[in-house]
């Protein structure tokens, strides 16, 4: 057996193997307690073990196991201290101290997942819409407040006080764990299909750290959508939503080089994107098409967007028209700075670089922008295409230094000096 890393070495593995495993931990204990904040805390007990140990003892074989052993252990010896011990125990179940899978449900409309349950329970209806996306972007995508912020491009200390009046919330009116059925399941969806796209979101394109992609999300909110898939069968953005994501990963191993450096749409090899899944979000978004009665949703035509992308085995022949007009349906069916900068980009595709420009600079007066590196990134782009390069360069500088991923960050000043040169 290879030596396990200790002392620094080992305070690194800590900080990588906690934010790919403590949405499975929170998860897990919440089963346990019935309470996500006091999960979210006995997680966090676990980690400060870990911080403790492992940089003594060496990293254990299964990081992710121990984690969730200790956070446990920790859940059931507060069971125990409490008066109400003996009713709580009967609760939930007998079997507290193993580490067994839970029972599988007798009712075929139940999906034994915790990740699903949490997410179902984050998105309660008592919570407000900003509440429940920020708490499951917490607890499931394991973003800081100061991350979260500037994914939703809110000030962090909106963002903190969310976070602590929803886990309030949630033990105060004793929100049951699990995953609803019927009309309680219906009316949480929207909320649900947000918050998995959004944790998908911050894997395939990080907002902060070293790294652009953070793969386990992709994959936790890709299954949790395929999970969605079986146990809602007759809604459309449930499909849609899981063939976007089925389209995006299916990029995963063209979107970076061997150093981890990004690689734009344009330069990207199209044959590395992964065939089967583009196979399966044809698949997905057929069932979407099939189980509409009305108007496309905002799933829907992203996923066509997704998928204009995907049948293209160039950049060159991506069919922009459609793109631009699906974009211009996406930004009336749900308006959004971010999806008119999307707009303009495909617009600069099909008019040009300087009908686009016009749309980016009406967006730079919106307050939501301000802070959001990819309008700067946009601009130099297209100040670029139109040989205007010293603006250029000025934006792209910009841009990096509005930019929180290292990765990001490091791409953008090579553009502002390749504009420069």
């Amino acid at each position: 057996m290879e030596p396990q890393p200790t002392g620094p070495a080992a305070a690194h593995a800590i900080e990588t193997v906690f934010r790919l495993e403590s949405p499975r931990v929170v998860a897990g204990v919440a089963r346990i307690v019935r309470d996500v904040g006091i999960a979210e805390e006995l997680t966090q007990d676990a980690l400060v073990a870990a911080l403790e140990r492992w940089p003594r003892d060496g990293v254990p074989d299964n990081p992710g196991a121990w984690l969730m052993a200790t956070a446990r252990h920790r859940a059931v010896d507060l069971i125990r201290r409490r008066e109400t011990y003996a009713r709580k125990l009967a609760e939930v179940g007998r079997d507290l101290d193993t580490t067994l899978p839970p029972h599988e449900s007798a009712d075929p409309d139940d999906i034994d997942d915790d990740l699903l349950r949490l997410v179902f329970t984050t998105c309660h209806p008592v919570l407000s819409g900003d509440a429940r996306t920020a708490l499951t972007l917490r607890l499931l995508g394991g973003l800081t407040t100061a991350e979260i912020a500037r994914a939703q491009l809110v000030p962090e200390p909106t963002i903190a006080q969310r976070i602590v009046r929803a886990k309030r919330t949630l033990a105060t009116r004793n929100v049951p764990f699990e995953v609803p059925y019927g009309p309680d399941r219906e009316a949480r969806l929207g909320s649900v299909l947000d918050v998995i796209y959004l944790i998908f979101n911050e894997g395939y394109a990080a907002t902060a750290g070293d790294d652009l992609l953070r793969p386990g999300l992709c994959e936790d909110a890709l299954r949790l959508a395929r999970l969605l898939s079986a146990l809602m069968p007759k809604e459309p953005e449930v499909h849609a939503l899981t063939a976007l994501l089925e389209f995006q990963a299916s990029r995963t191993a063209a979107r970076t080089a061997p150093d981890g450096t990004p690689v734009l749409l344009r330069d990207q090899n199209r044959r590395r994107w992964n065939r089967m899944l583009i196979a399966r979000g044809v698949h997905a978004l057929g069932r979407a098409d099939a189980t509409a009665t009305g108007a496309p949703g905002r799933y829907a035509l992203q996923a066509t967007i997704a998928a204009c992308h995907a049948h293209a085995y160039t950049y060159e022949e991506t069919d922009w028209a459609a793109i631009a007009t699906l974009y211009g349906l996406l930004a009336a069916r749900a308006p959004s700075p971010v999806v008119e900068l999307n707009r303009a980009v495909a617009v600069s595709m099909v008019q040009g670089p300087a009908a686009a420009l016009e749309i980016v600079d009406r967006l730079a007066a919106e307050p939501t922008l301000r802070g959001y590196h990819l309008l700067p990134a946009v601009r130099a782009d297209l100040l670029s295409r139109l040989d205007r390069m010293p603006e250029a360069q000025a934006e792209f500088e910009r841009a990096a230094a509005l930019a929180r991923n290292a990765r990001e960050r490091e791409l953008l000043l090579r553009r502002a000096t390749a504009e420069h040169i």
